[in-house]
C-alpha cells in the first residue's frame, strides 16, 4: 500500500522531471519539453492513482474489519449460544434437582406426618386402654368395698339383732328369776308370820283365829319385810 510520504515523493519527482528514487522519469525535461500542463496532468493521474489506492486499500481493510468483525461476531453469538445452552443446561439442572428435593421433602413430610399420627392414634388407644382399665379397675374396687360395707353392715346388723336377742333372753330370765324370788320370799315371809302369831297368840283371841283378809296385816308385814330384805 502507498503511503503518502510516497505520494509527495512521486509528486516532487514529477515537478522536478526525476523519478521518486532519483532517476530520471520516462519522459526527462528538455528545453521545449512538457509544459506546466502536462505536470498538472500527471499530478492529478498521480494523484488519481494514489486515491485508487487507497480507496482500493481502505476497502480491502474495511473488508478485513468486516471480516473479522463478523467472524468475531459470529464467534461471540456461537460462545453466546454455548454459554446460553450451558446456562440453560445448568438452569435445568439445577431446577429438576431442586423439584426433586422438593418432592422428597414432600414425601418425608407425609412419612413423617404419617408416623405422627399412628404414634398419636397408638398413644390415644393406649390411654383409653388404661384408662378403660383403670375405671374397670376403680369400679371392681367400689363394687368389692360395697360388698365388704354391706357386709360389715349386715354382720353388724345381725350382731345386734344376737345380742338383743340374748339381753332379751337375760331380761326375761331375770324378769323370771325376779318374780319366782318375790313369789318364795313372799311364801317364806307368810310362814314366818304364821310362825309368829303360833307363837305369841295375843289375849282375847281365840285359839285358831281367823285368817287374815287379803291386804291386812299379813300382807303389810309382809310387804314391810319384803322391802327390808
Amino acid at each position: 500500500m502507498t503511503t503518502d510520504n510516497q505520494v509527495r515523493a512521486r509528486v516532487k519527482a514529477v515537478l522536478g522531471g526525476t523519478t521518486s528514487d532519483g532517476a530520471t522519469s520516462e519522459h526527462p525535461t528538455i528545453p521545449g519539453g512538457p509544459t506546466r500542463s502536462d505536470n498538472a496532468l500527471q499530478v492529478l493521474t498521480l494523484a488519481q492513482r494514489t486515491a485508487e489506492e487507497h480507496i482500493a486499500a481502505a476497502n480491502r481493510h474495511a473488508e478485513k474489519i468486516r471480516t473479522d468483525a463478523k467472524a468475531n461476531a459470529d464467534q461471540s453469538a456461537r460462545d453466546a449460544q454455548v454459554h446460553a445452552h450451558n446456562v440453560r443446561c445448568e438452569a435445568e439442572k439445577v431446577l429438576t434437582e431442586a423439584r426433586a428435593t422438593a418432592e422428597q421433602a414432600a414425601r418425608d413430610a407425609r412419612i413423617r406426618a404419617d408416623e405422627a399420627q399412628r404414634k398419636a392414634d397408638q398413644i390415644l388407644a393406649e390411654a383409653n386402654a388404661q384408662a378403660g382399665t383403670i375405671v374397670g379397675d376403680a369400679q371392681g374396687h367400689s363394687e368389692q368395698l360395697r360388698s365388704q360395707a354391706q357386709q360389715r353392715y349386715e354382720d353388724s346388723v345381725g350382731s345386734l339383732l344376737a345380742k338383743r336377742e340374748s339381753l332379751q333372753v337375760q331380761i326375761e330370765s331375770l324378769e323370771h328369776f325376779d318374780r319366782e324370788y318375790r313369789r318364795r320370799l313372799t311364801t317364806f315371809m307368810q310362814g314366818q308370820l304364821r310362825a309368829l302369831w303360833a307363837d305369841q297368840p295375843q289375849v282375847g283371841t281365840e285359839l285358831n283365829p281367823e285368817p287374815a283378809e287379803p291386804g291386812g296385816p299379813e300382807r303389810h308385814d309382809g310387804q314391810r319385810h319384803t322391802e327390808q330384805g
